[in-house]
C-alpha cells in the first residue's frame, strides 16, 4: 500500500509524495551489481586453499634422530622420512656414550611422544628403535636393504605434506606380537587429520609387508586416473630383534628366534670362506704325499705281449755326401732390393748432374 499523510484538522488523507531520484543514485546500484557479479565470478574460478577448517585433536608428534656414526645412507634416509611425515621434528645427533633412557627427556622437551631413532654402531650396523614415549612399548630393528629417495630414481610423485594410507600385509593380524607391532606403526606413520603442516589429500601409500621373518616398507603413489601404484622410495627392511615393555628398555615381551646378529653373520661367511681354503690345501697336501709314496711295481704278464706285432726293421743308410745349402728366399729379395735402389740413385744423380 502506498503511504498516506492524514491532515490535522481531519479530513481525506493525502497521499505522501515520493521523494526525487537523481541521476547519480540511479548509477550507484548498477555499479553494485556489476561488482557483485565481478566477485562472483572470481569466487567460481578461485582454487580453493588446501588450509582445513577442522579441528586439529590428534596430537602426534614424532622425534626422528640418529646417533653419532651414521653413514651417507642414514641421513638420506632420515631426511625423506621427515619430509614424507609432517608431524615429524628433528633433533641434534645423540652421543654414542650417553644411555638410551636420556631419549625420553629429549622427546619431552620437544613436547614428542612418538620416536623414531637410528643407532648406528661399527660405522657399518644401523638399527633402528620405534618408541612411545615414555610409557612404552618400544621395538628394535635391524635395518636392512636400505635404498633412498635420491638413490631410486623412481616415477613415482606425491605432494608434499599430504597424508598417507597405511597398508598393513593380513600376516601381522595372525601373531600377537606383529598386532603390537602394527599399532606402534600405525600411531607412528600416519600423519593425524588437520594437522597444520599436512595437505588434505591422500595421494600416496605405505605398505608394511611381511616375507622371509622380516618387515618390508615401501612407498606407493595413487595414480588417479586407473588408481594404479607407482613406487616412489624410500625402500628398506626392518629385521625384529626385541619388543620391550618400556621406552627404550624394561622387560623384554618378545624375542625374535629367527634373528641373526650383523656379527654372526659375517663371523659364518669368513668360516665358509676358511673352510674353502682348507679343502683346497688338503686336496694339495694329499698330492704331495701320493708323489712322495713309492711306487708299487707290478710283475710282469707274459700275456700282456700276445696281440703286440713287432714293427719292420729298416735299413741303416748312412750320408756321406753333405747335403745342398737350403735357399732363403727373404735374404735373396732383400739383395734384389738394394741392387734396385741403388741403381735408381744413380740413376737421379746422373740426371741431376
Amino acid at each position: 500500500m502506498a503511504a498516506t499523510k492524514r491532515k490535522r484538522r481531519g479530513g481525506l488523507a493525502v497521499q505522501a509524495k515520493k521523494p526525487k531520484r537523481n541521476e547519480k543514485d540511479a548509477k550507484q546500484p548498477a555499479k553494485l551489481r556489476d561488482v557483485a557479479e565481478e566477485t562472483k565470478e572470481e569466487e567460481r574460478d578461485r582454487i580453493p586453499g588446501p588450509v582445513c577448517k577442522g579441528k586439529w585433536k590428534n596430537k602426534e608428534r614424532i622425534l626422528i634422530f640418529s646417533s653419532r656414526g651414521i653413514n651417507f645412507r642414514t641421513r638420506h634416509l632420515m631426511q625423506d622420512l621427515r619430509m614424507l611425515m609432517p608431524h615429524s621434528k628433528a633433533d641434534t645427533k645423540m652421543d654414542r656414550k650417553d644411555k638410551l633412557f636420556v631419549i625420553n627427556e629429549v622427546c619431552e622437551m620437544k613436547n614428542c611422544n612418538k620416536c623414531i631413532y637410528f643407532e648406528a654402531k661399527k660405522k657399518q650396523d644401523l638399527y633402528m628403535w620405534l618408541s612411545n614415549s615414555p610409557h612404552g612399548p618400544s621395538a628394535k630393528f635391524l635395518v636392512q636393504n636400505i635404498h633412498t629417495l635420491a638413490e631410486l630414481k623412481m616415477t613415482g610423485n606425491c605432494l608434499k605434506g599430504s597424508r598417507p594410507l597405511l597398508s598393513f600385509d593380513p600376516a601381522f593380524d595372525e601373531l600377537p606380537h606383529y598386532a603390537l607391532l602394527k599399532e606402534l606403526l600405525i600411531q607412528i606413520f600416519s600423519t593425524p587429520r588437520y594437522h597444520p603442516k599436512s595437505q588434505p589429500f591422500v595421494d600416496h601409500v605405505f605398505t608394511f609387508t611381511i616375507l622371509d621373518n622380516r618387515i618390508w616398507f615401501r612407498n606407493f603413489q595413487i595414480i588417479e586416473e586407473d588408481a594404479a601404484l607407482v613406487e616412489i622410495g624410500p625402500r628398506f627392511v626392518l629385521n625384529l630383534i626385541k619388543i620391550f615393555q618400556g621406552s627404550f628398555g624394561g622387560p623384554t615381551l618378545y624375542e625374535n628366534p629367527h634373528y641373526q646378529s650383523p656379527n654372526m653373520h659375517r663371523r659364518v661367511v669368513r668360516s665358509i670362506t676358511a673352510a674353502k681354503y682348507k679343502e683346497k690345501q688338503q686336496v694339495k697336501d694329499a698330492q704331495k704325499m701320493k708323489k712322495k709314496e713309492p711306487k708299487t711295481v707290478l710283475p710282469h704278464d707274459p700275456t700282456a705281449d700276445v696281440f703286440v706285432i713287432p714293427a719292420e726293421e729298416k735299413p741303416i743308410e748312412i750320408q756321406w755326401v753333405k747335403p745342398e745349402p737350403k735357399v732363403d728366399l727373404k735374404a735373396r729379395k732383400k739383395r734384389i732390393y738394394k741392387r734396385q735402389r741403388k741403381m735408381k740413385q744413380k740413376m737421379n744423380s746422373g740426371n741431376t748432374k
